[in-house]
């Protein structure tokens, strides 16, 4: 088969689309054949040389991944080849096949194409874990989303909204913005040229943001926590503004509020496993009825990756880039 191969560290051009090795499914795993991946910001980093692999993970990026189940290894129930799929990956989605534990596959949603299926598994999963499982977000809270256009971003308005919660977003342009509101989103911040502080502050009556979904981790961990509300959660999922920052404990005591930090990737199979189900059970759903939607910005080949990668590194697009399969 034809995977991306990193075979030194560095810019987009560091990806090559060359012959490596079938993957063979082993107990309890599904081969799949690739239809499509999704780009993320952790292929990007795993292209710099940041973020390697868990160990057993195969080398190829790609965290996320549609197409057909081709094979199945021992032990391998509830499943058939030729079954459309997406699925959850440590790694491997850039390539024509890829071997996935058998809990981390979900079926293709009913109304869901199975190329757009691919942008599905790795954003539900961090938004259902983070904003849902670990903070709890209800009916009537506010939720701050920060990247709010970006894939991340737009499936956190979506599901949101869907559970009765106010959204307020921040994004770079004026655009981007007007697509967070089409969305559904309630409050939208400018964050070049607007204070994300007062503007939630303003918007809730000077309550604050009950949930915060955070994607750039120090830059903005003092703000995060001024804009919290009483008994707030902040969960942060990224590190685009740096890996250390200064937490005012006292600020956080005074508003019994809690910061949660979590990754997806490295968790073992049976973490992920309990979250691809809550997924299963609860966004499904919700994409079957229409009120939830993948957002794809465009389509590329897989074996022009590179210049997928330039896409999101430039932070121009909305929502989810795909690489493509051949046919």
């Amino acid at each position: 088969m034809r995977a991306i191969t990193i075979p030194e560290p560095g810019g987009p051009e560091a990806l090559v689309w060359t012959e490596v090795p079938d993957p063979v499914p082993g107990e309890g795993e599904v081969l799949v054949e690739v239809t499509a991946s999704a780009v993320n910001r952790a292929d990007i980093m795993q292209r710099q040389g940041f973020y390697d692999p868990p160990p057993g993970a195969s080398p190829y990026p790609g965290l996320e991944c549609s197409g057909r189940v081709s094979a199945l290894g021992p032990g391998v129930s509830g499943w058939s080849v030729g079954d459309e799929v997406c699925a959850l990956l440590a790694g491997g989605g850039y390539a024509e096949k890829v071997v996935v534990p058998a809990g981390q596959l979900l079926p293709v949603p009913e109304g869901v194409g199975l190329k757009e299926a691919a942008a599905l598994p790795e954003v539900v999963c961090t938004v259902w874990s983070n904003v849902f499982m670990v903070s709890h977000l209800r009916p009537g809270e506010t939720l701050l989303v920060h990247g709010g256009s970006s894939g991340i971003g737009t499936m956190a308005i979506q599901l949101g909204k869907a559970v009765g919660a106010k959204v307020a977003v921040t994004a770079g342009t004026e655009e981007k913005l007007e697509r967070c509101a089409e969305l559904g989103a309630d409050i939208l911040i400018n964050y070049r040229e607007q204070d994300f502080v007062a503007e939630v502050k303003e918007a809730t009556g000077g309550a604050g943001a009950d949930v915060i979904l955070d994607n750039m981790g120090a830059k903005y961990l003092d703000r995060n926590v001024q804009a919290l509300a009483v008994n707030g959660r902040l969960a942060i999922i990224g590190m685009q503004g740096g890996r250390k920052g200064e937490l005012n404990i006292g600020m956080l005591l005074a508003k019994r509020a809690a910061v949660s930090a979590t990754s997806l990737r490295a968790r073992p199979p049976g973490e992920k496993a309990a979250i691809v189900a809550a997924v299963r059970e609860h966004v499904w759903p919700l994409l079957a009825g229409g009120h939830v939607r993948p957002i794809v910005d465009r389509e590329l080949p897989m074996s022009d990756a590179s210049a997928a990668h330039r896409v999101v590194e430039e932070s121009g697009h909305i929502g989810k880039v795909l690489l493509v399969a051949a046919p």
